[in-house]
Formats: C-alpha cells, sequence, structure tokens
C-alpha cells in the first residue's frame, strides 16, 4: 500500500470541514473512530456542538448563491477535476475505509472508492444535462417553459456501512445541481467524508459548497434537520430513525429524501443454475459483512432444489476466509463495532429456540478474539413471521426457506414492510420478468444480487423510503422547477383583464 497517512496527523486541527478548513467540535464530548478488527483507537475527536451545525450551515448559506449562479460547464469542470484528485489518493482512500469501518481491503479497493470516483465523474457530465422543460405554446398567446433550479441548502446524514460511497451519493448529485451542503457521517467513521471534502477543496471547489459535521444524532443530527435554513434533507439509515428524521423535518416543511432499511428475497426458481444461485447468495449475503440495506437476507428456494441449495450454500459459507482486512486472502472482515456484532449475534442466538443454525453463529476466536468478527451464518426452518425474516439483521446472516409454487414464492417475497432490492434466479425469461414486475422493490436483480452502477437509480419502496441515489433521476431530489409563462401581445392581456373585470 505504499506510506498510508498517519489519520492523527491528517485530522490534528479537528474532523469538523466547514469553509473550506478543518475544526475542532465544541460540544465538549469526545468520540473515538476504533478499528474494529483489533478495538484499536485510531482516532479521537470532538463532536460537533448545535453551534457547529449553525456555523457549517451558515457556511453553506453563504456560499449558495455564487455556486447556483456558476454554468452547468463550470459545475461540471470542477466535478472533473474532483474526480481526478480523488483518483490520485485512492489508497489513501481505501486505506481509510477499511481501517475505520474494517471492511476487506480488496473491497474497498476494488469497489468503494472506484465506485466513488465512477460516480463522481458520473455527476460531472450529468451536471450539463440538467435541463428544465422545452418551452412550447400551452395557452394561446402565451410561450411557457419549466425552469430547474437549485433547492438550497441541503442538510444530510448518512450512515456507517458505506461511509465514503454515502458521501458520494448525498454530495454529488447536490452540487452537481447547483446546491451546497452539509453533511453529517456516522460518529463510528467520519475519516472519508473529511477527506472527500478535503478533495474537493483541492480541486477548486469553493468553500462552504461541502461541509461535514461530525457530531452526534440527537444533537448534531437533529439541529441540522430542523435548521431553518436549510432547505431539503436527505436520509439514509434505518426505518425507525428515518422515521424520527420525517417528524423533525416536518415542522419546517422541509423537502425530504428517505433511504431506509431492507430486507432482500433472493428468489431461486426449481430451473434456475443452483449452482450459480448459491455462489450469489454467499457473496450477496456477506456483502460488506452482511451490512448491507440491499444484501441479500433471506432466500425462497422451490423444494425441488432446496436441499441441494442449502447444502452448497452451507459448504460455500464454511470456506469463506475471516481475517485481518488488510490480509490479502481475507474475504469477511469484522462488524462494524463490537455493539453490531453484539446485536447480530443476540438475533441468532434467539432464532435457536425456533429455527435451525446450519453453519456459523459464534464469534472466532484465537487471533480474531480481540475484533468484531462473526462466522457467516445459514438459518434454516425459520417461520416467515419470525424475527430474522421479518427484522433487518444487518450482520452476515442468510435465512433460507422453500416454497412450492411461484404464486407463493412472490407472495412470500413482499411479505415484509421493506422494498428497496430483490433477486429472481431462473432460466425462464417469463418467470423471471412475471418476478421484476411483481416483487415491490426498487431494484430487482435477474440472476445476480448487488451490482450497481452511477447511471442507474438507487432507492426503495413501502418502508424503505422514498427518492432515488445515483443516476440523473437523483436530480429530482435536489432540485425544483418553476413554470415561466410570457404574454405574448399587449392585447392578450387587456382580454385577460375585460374578461376578469369588464370594460371600463
Amino acid at each position: 500500500m505504499g506510506n498510508r497517512f498517519q489519520v492523527k496527523d491528517r485530522f490534528a486541527d479537528g474532523a469538523q470541514y466547514i469553509g473550506g478548513r478543518l475544526r475542532s467540535g465544541t460540544s465538549g464530548h469526545s468520540h473515538t473512530v476504533v478499528n474494529p478488527a483489533t478495538g484499536e483507537e485510531v482516532l479521537t475527536y470532538e463532536l460537533a456542538s448545535t453551534a457547529d451545525v449553525d456555523a457549517a450551515v451558515a457556511a453553506a448559506k453563504a456560499a449558495f448563491p455564487a455556486w447556483a449562479a456558476a454554468t452547468p460547464g463550470e459545475r461540471s469542470d470542477a466535478l472533473h477535476r474532483f474526480a481526478a484528485v480523488l483518483a490520485a489518493q485512492a489508497e489513501d482512500f481505501a486505506y481509510a475505509e477499511s481501517l475505520q469501518c474494517g471492511k476487506p481491503l480488496k473491497l474497498s479497493t476494488e469497489f468503494d472508492v472506484p465506485g466513488t470516483i465512477d460516480n463522481t465523474a458520473f455527476f460531472a457530465g450529468a451536471a450539463r444535462h440538467l435541463q428544465g422543460q422545452a418551452a412550447a405554446e400551452y395557452s394561446g398567446d402565451h410561450t411557457s417553459y419549466v425552469r430547474r433550479e437549485p433547492i438550497g441548502v441541503v442538510g444530510s446524514i448518512a450512515p456507517w456501512n458505506y461511509p465514503l460511497q454515502m458521501a458520494a451519493w448525498k454530495i454529488l448529485p447536490a452540487v452537481a445541481a447547483g446546491n451546497t451542503i452539509v453533511l453529517k457521517p456516522a460518529e463510528l467513521t467520519p475519516l472519508t467524508s473529511l477527506m472527500f471534502a478535503q478533495a474537493a477543496t483541492e480541486a477548486g471547489i469553493p468553500d462552504g459548497v461541502i461541509n461535514i459535521v461530525t457530531g452526534a444524532g440527537r444533537e448534531a443530527g437533529e439541529h441540522l434537520v430542523g435548521h431553518p435554513d436549510v432547505a431539503m434533507t436527505s436520509f439514509t439509515g434505518s426505518t425507525p430513525v428515518g422515521k424520527r428524521v420525517a417528524e423533525v423535518a416536518t415542522a419546517t416543511v422541509k423537502r425530504l429524501h428517505l433511504e431506509l432499511g431492507g430486507k432482500a428475497p433472493f428468489v431461486v426458481f426449481d430451473d434456475a443454475d443452483v449452482e450459480a444461485a448459491a455462489h450469489g447468495a454467499v457473496a450477496a449475503s456477506l456483502i460488506n459483512t452482511g451490512q448491507d440495506c440491499t444484501a441479500a437476507t433471506r432466500a425462497y428456494v422451490q423444494r425441488p432444489v432446496y436441499d441441494a441449495f442449502v447444502a452448497r450454500v452451507a459448504e460455500l459459507m464454511a470456506s469463506v476466509r475471516v481475517g485481518d482486512p488488510f490480509e490479502p486472502g481475507t474475504d469477511l472482515g469484522p462488524l462494524v463495532s463490537h455493539v453490531q456484532r453484539d446485536r447480530v449475534a443476540a438475533f441468532v442466538e434467539r432464532a435457536r429456540a425456533y429455527a435451525t443454525v446450519v453453519t456459523g453463529g459464534e464469534a472466532p476466536g484465537g487471533a480474531l478474539a480481540d475484533g468484531a468478527y462473526y462466522r457467516p451464518t445459514l438459518i434454516t426452518d425459520a417461520p416467515q413471521d419470525s424475527e430474522v425474516v421479518q427484522s433487518e439483521i444487518f450482520g452476515p446472516v442468510l435465512v433460507v426457506l422453500p416454497f412450492d409454487g411461484d404464486d407463493e414464492a412472490i407472495g412470500l417475497a413482499n411479505d415484509t414492510p421493506y422494498g428497496l432490492a430483490a433477486s429472481a434466479w431462473s432460466r425462464d425469461v417469463y418467470r423471471a420478468n412475471r418476478a421484476t414486475r411483481e416483487i415491490k422493490a426498487g431494484c430487482v436483480w435477474v440472476n445476480d444480487h448487488i451490482p450497481i452502477i452511477s447511471e442507474m437509480p438507487h432507492g426503495g419502496y413501502k418502508a424503505s423510503g422514498y427518492g432515488k441515489d445515483m443516476s440523473s433521476y437523483s436530480f429530482e431530489e435536489y432540485t425544483q422547477v418553476k413554470h415561466v409563462m410570457y404574454d405574448n401581445t399587449a392585447v392578450a392581456r387587456k382580454d385577460w383583464h375585460r374578461t376578469i373585470f369588464g370594460d371600463r
């Protein structure tokens, strides 16, 4: 990896990025970022206070008029430079992401960082195609057209599972559309969000356009959501917290974008390639140690292939290499914290009373005992209404259940409050097409699960929230439309006047 930067040196001036510079928080409370693979301290920093949030919002508000007035070409050029800076610092970003999250370095290096750079390059191009509606004669002697305008200051809150990518998904469409932003990352994982904002400054994006406040959710987060100068809130996280965000945002009638929890079904029909489906289920359930809202969490497998599928998944899970994120051979790192590890373990322990734990279901010992590790876990025989089927576990746990007919499979797939992602595995195009049509989720893969691309939208149905990240569809979240109407003749105005008031 070359010469890795020293985190404590990098953030010696503090872990708030406001108006183009680092500064310390003023809440009087500190937080320690911990390497979840070892339990060792990475960085201790002062959390943001409400006054720090006010300062960040003020910086964003001051920067908004000039940034909104920049031409699409100017914003595009800045984002292209931004992508180049990110590419030059890719090694540092990958190291910091794995250090704070515990994800294998190969995942950060091959997925998180390249995906973020690609997303930046996409919005650099998309910034030049942010159009209103063409003018047309809709009303006799009047000409109408629609302007698409930025909203103002955006207040965003990002989660800890993909801190770099989530920062990018919040920041890029907002600033490409001409908004300014204050982002609050999770307290556990602020490093790459701060680095992202610093890279934007290096690329020439003006001070105050992108600001980062690292504070507690109940203090800094709620204050940001409820701030009167914040015109829009974008939140990614759990559904219960999303409900609280919506409640706070309602008081000031803000635009709201919510990407919430998921419980993705993985439907395997009896004509599927079982070997491919088994490999897909293991990869899709264990991605990022299962801490992914689109991860495959409940597999429904048609009875003729059910036993073979369960046996193969158990075999593959047992072969997964759990270990140090910085070791090249590691497949699965720790969860983000010991608290999260214990939460996942508690789900599995409660499930033993009503289901079968086929493999896993324990934390490894030995050299990994100090980390927040948990073995890949396969559960069968769980009732459809049980906790492990209905609730978001957010760990390396896959539940597999049988089904008989296609109607039953689709009914079971839709039988949770969530609707973020799903997949259907079949060689029959008509069967697969029916599944994509009838499963209620924002993304349905066919014979695959997990891949995303910058050009296509990401967002959910039902309790998984509303609104889209990525793609040009995300501009709908971060812009507002204005109808402009011209009276083309003085006669038309007089006629309208007489219609309303009569001849005078």
